[in-house]
């Protein structure tokens, strides 16, 4: 809980300062903003931001999370990619494929070996059900062709906890919480998730540089509610970036592994578009189905 709490209010933070940026940059020379802008930071459903008046009041922290729940969920109230309009990232989160030090393997083909050896025996854990680091391990199985066994948390944290105990074997693990404890010792990193290396785990290699074309990371950005005007949009878009440029958020954001996704609102809905597409195809194949 406190790993997520500590996330939300970093993203809080950068979507606050670049939002507040306007205010001074602009010295509400113009009619918007004239009044505080809602943002909303919640992993929950997105209803009341979806039915918020179109006036740049109501924004929303979106994240990869939108695009799997897009599949995952068969009933939804409304449709992201439709009623939300990209205004502009935030970051990238990359995942860390880490085992407990009692699993003998060191590289990815030396796991992928092991679990073959040990079908349905080998236990990964996740944030749970349909979170990106479920969806990210069972892209591996898919392309490696190995089955794990999975045990889905609530959160994070929880899962992490029992990976270091032994009670789970491995985990497709968000940075933050994992990269003190592979300095440590305490888990053995084997990848990381994303199409290139880490500047914070340089030594470690990438998960596609043994099955190649696997990649998968969070991501993070702001929403708004459709038909918001697009001088709005375009005005949140350059602030946000801004801000993004700013030495300290940007060093923020190399502590937990990540990387600033400075992008135009239509590169944005590319974007998402793109990964709702990629985890849809795994959700499906997979046969995943939400709580």
């Amino acid at each position: 809980m406190a790993i997520h709490i500590r996330r939300r209010e970093f993203i809080v933070a950068v979507g606050g300062a670049a939002t507040l940026s306007t205010v001074s940059r602009v010295a509400w020379a113009q009619a918007y903003p004239s009044r505080p802008v809602r943002i909303v930071a919640s992993f929950a459903p997105v209803e009341a931001v979806v039915r918020a008046p179109p006036d740049g009041y109501t924004l929303l922290v979106v994240g990869g999370w939108n695009a799997i729940n897009a599949t995952l969920y068969d009933k939804l109230s409304f449709n992201f990619i439709r009623d939300i309009a990209p205004v502009a990232g935030i970051n990238r989160e990359p995942y860390v494929v880490v085992v407990h030090p009692s699993v003998s393997a060191k590289t990815v083909p030396e796991f992928i070996a092991y679990a073959k050896a040990n079908p349905g025996k080998v236990t990964m854990a996740s944030g749970g059900i349909g979170a990106p680091s479920h969806v990210s391990g069972e892209l591996f199985k898919m392309m490696a062709g190995v089955n794990l066994v999975h045990v889905p948390y609530r959160g994070g944290g929880p899962a992490v906890t029992d990976l270091l105990g032994g009670q789970v074997q491995v985990m497709f693990a968000p940075t933050p919480p994992s990269i003190e404890h592979i300095r440590s010792g305490k888990l053995r990193a084997l990848a990381v998730t994303t199409a290139t290396r880490l500047d914070v785990l340089p030594d470690i290699p990438t998960v596609g540089e043994f099955v190649p074309g696997y990649e998968a990371s969070n991501w993070y950005g702001v929403g708004i509610p459709k038909n918001t005007p697009v001088e709005i949009v375009d005005k949140l878009n350059k602030e946000i970036n801004a801000g993004l440029a700013d030495p300290k958020i940007k060093a923020r954001l190399a502590d937990f592994g990540g990387t600033p996704l400075v992008v135009s609102p239509a590169d944005f809905g590319k974007l998402i578009a793109e990964e709702t597409e990629k985890w849809g195809e795994v959700v499906k194949f997979t046969g995943i189905k939400a709580d």
